[in-house]
Formats: structure tokens, C-alpha cells, sequence
């Protein structure tokens, strides 16, 4: 394969270079009004329906934020403990994180609870996964099938273990 090192011969090449061809570049050095009729003091509050978790690196809500589903459960606590740390610091996104995981397994609770069975298959993408990796699919669902036998065993040791030996 040849490099090309002459960027000239490639169509296209720098064609945003020259700012007065760009689509937006009016907008940039504008100076007038952009249709926008608001200003910064006049935004409307968004109405809040419960506690948002807000960053304490900001005193207070912006006007307009996210908000879906009220923090709940176990995660709902992670996510609260979260946000005592600043943006900055493992101790804000890895609990993050942690929660994210602890309600995916709420999530599946919830579907039991409620006599749905959730389809893995379908959710995970896995006909994808079959179609176009599938020597991924395979290598994912032994180590997968490993795990899961070697915890199998050692919970079925542990219990064995306790009933030879009662305290």
C-alpha cells in the first residue's frame, strides 16, 4: 500500500480551511442577534419532580438539566454517596459506575418480581454478536460458562464445608 503524502491529490482535502467558506462562520463574529430570545437571566427554571443529584462544584441547578427517573434502591444510595465527591475524583465516577451495574440487577429483580422473564439474547445484542464476531460470541460465552461453574463450585465446596462442621 502507497502512502500519499501529497494531501493535494486527496478530493476534498482542506476544503473548511478558509473560514468564509464555512456554513457556519457568519454565526462565530456575529455580533447580532443570534434568534434567540432569551438571555441568561431569563431562562425559565425547569421544574424539578424530585431531588436532583447535582455536583457540588456547582452551587446551584442550572435551568436546564436531565432528568428521567428518580434515584432509587440500592443504586439510588450509591449514586447519592457519589455526588458528596467532586467531578474530579474517583470517588464521584466510580461509584457511578458500581450503581450502574447494581441497577441492571434491579432492573432484572424487577422483571421477576413482576413474572416477566427478561430475554438476554434479544437485549444484549446477541444475534449481532452471532452474525459478525462470532469468534468473540464463542470466546465471551466460555469464559462466561467458566465463571459461572467455578463460582457454582466454590459456593457447593463452602456449603459442604459447613455442614461437616457445625459451630
Amino acid at each position: 500500500m502507497e502512502l500519499i503524502n501529497n494531501k493535494d491529490t486527496i478530493q476534498g482535502w482542506g476544503i473548511d480551511r478558509d473560514p468564509k467558506v464555512r456554513p457556519a462562520y457568519p454565526m462565530w463574529n456575529s455580533t447580532e442577534n443570534t434568534g434567540s430570545h432569551y438571555t441568561e437571566a431569563t431562562i425559565p427554571m425547569q421544574e424539578i419532580k424530585f431531588k436532583e443529584l447535582k455536583s457540588i462544584e456547582v452551587p446551584e441547578m442550572t435551568p436546564v438539566f436531565g432528568q428521567t427517573v428518580a434515584p432509587t434502591g440500592l443504586s439510588g444510595l450509591i449514586r447519592k454517596f457519589a455526588f458528596r465527591y467532586g467531578e474530579g475524583s474517583f470517588g464521584h465516577w466510580l461509584p457511578l459506575i458500581l450503581a450502574d451495574r447494581v441497577n441492571m440487577f434491579e432492573g432484572i429483580a424487577s422483571d421477576l418480581l413482576h413474572l416477566r422473564v427478561p430475554n438476554f439474547w434479544k437485549e444484549m445484542g446477541l444475534n449481532s454478536e452471532w452474525k459478525y464476531n462470532r469468534k468473540s460470541f464463542v470466546t465471551k460465552s466460555l469464559v462466561t460458562t467458566v465463571a459461572v461453574a467455578g463460582a457454582v463450585g466454590f459456593f457447593m465446596m463452602l456449603s459442604k464445608d459447613q455442614k461437616k462442621d457445625p459451630v
